[in-house]
């Protein structure tokens, strides 16, 4: 695959270039291929990075692979300097009680992380899933739990030892904490990656919104870097790989997952100055999710923006602006 380090910074790295500090991009529809279509969106944005869905996001077939195309993307990509991540299909649930649901997860999980190394991409991000206790009394509900997280082990651990140490990242998103999820918020994350025994290829992907809507206090001065260094106490140095930058439609702990354009939600614009000026962050790229990020002059500016104030503000302390 593609290495980091042949498209930009890696996160721990140090570069002048601004866009290597953190590259900016936003999810790229595939409509009309990995090079017609995302990659030409992506340069037509000025994205420096992108993200895909290699399949339908809504199902659970296995798209086959396109070998030329695939090539053609890795080439271009690589020559652009634009790095890739893959998002699974919103489906997976290695939580689920329903054996069909389980075993599909763990198949698309595995077929989008062989996508990843056949395009180039760095990471695929999983969406930690919840254990769907559709019971109405509460007793049992941590045995069910546990149950799950013991699903989620044997499900990707034989994925995640055959990775090999270049393949790509399998990268964990904690939810908002809507239903009975596995990984609602920052907290449990020890939890979910004890089960999985810290494994060297697992990481982080830290959705804005997602944590915020789960607790998070990124819209207090400081609570942006509190929060990733959090992350780093809990899962480990360098495991925090992408940040999904999204702003928030719901009030902190509304465990709702509505995103809002980059400043115009309940996070607000100096939680991403924080993000870009934090030194755990040197390398991770953001990607966008925020309603019209795919449209000329919306929030990939917008947060190209705001890592400028960050880099103008380097030495100050985190926010401040």
């Amino acid at each position: 695959m593609t290495s980091p380090s042949s498209t930009g910074s890696t996160p721990g790295s140090t570069s002048d270039r601004t866009s290597d500090r953190n590259p900016i991009g936003t999810h790229v529809l595939v409509g009309k291929g990995l090079v017609a279509g995302a990659l030409a969106d992506a340069e037509r944005l000025g994205c420096e990075m992108l993200q895909v869905f290699v399949g339908n996001p809504r199902g659970g077939a296995l798209t086959p692979s396109k070998p030329a195309e695939d090539e053609a993307f890795r080439a271009a990509a690589a020559q652009r300097g634009i790095r890739t991540f893959i998002h699974s299909p919103y489906l997976v649930n290695l939580g689920s009680p329903t054996a069909k649901t389980y075993e599909n997860s763990v198949a698309v999980v595995a077929h989008n992380l062989r996508r990843a190394a056949e395009i180039g991409a760095e990471g695929v991000v999983v969406h930690t899933g919840s254990y769907v206790d559709s019971q109405a009394h509460p007793e049992g509900a941590a045995q069910r739990h546990a149950a799950a997280l013991t699903q989620v082990r044997e499900g990707l651990l034989p994925i995640l030892d055959a990775l090999g140490e270049d393949g790509p990242w399998l990268l964990l998103e904690p939810t908002a904490g809507q239903g009975r999820s596995l990984c609602a918020g920052v907290e449990d994350l020890g939890d979910y990656l004890g089960v999985l025994d810290h494994h060297p290829r697992a990481g982080i992907c830290l959705d804005t919104c997602h944590v915020f809507a789960a607790g998070a206090p990124l819209d207090e001065a400081g609570g942006a870097a509190a929060t990733v260094e959090r992350i780093g106490e809990i899962a480990g140095p360098d495991k925090l790989r992408l940040v999904h930058a999204n702003d928030s439609k719901d009030v902190r702990g509304a465990m709702k997952d509505r995103h809002e354009q980059i400043g115009k939600g309940h996070i607000g614009s100096d939680a991403f100055v924080e993000l870009f000026a934090h030194p755990a962050l040197e390398g991770v790229p953001f990607v966008l999710e925020t309603p019209g990020s795919r449209e000329p002059g919306g929030d990939v500016d917008v947060l190209k923006a705001l890592r400028d104030v960050a880099r103008r503000g380097a030495g100050a302390q985190p926010g401040a602006q």
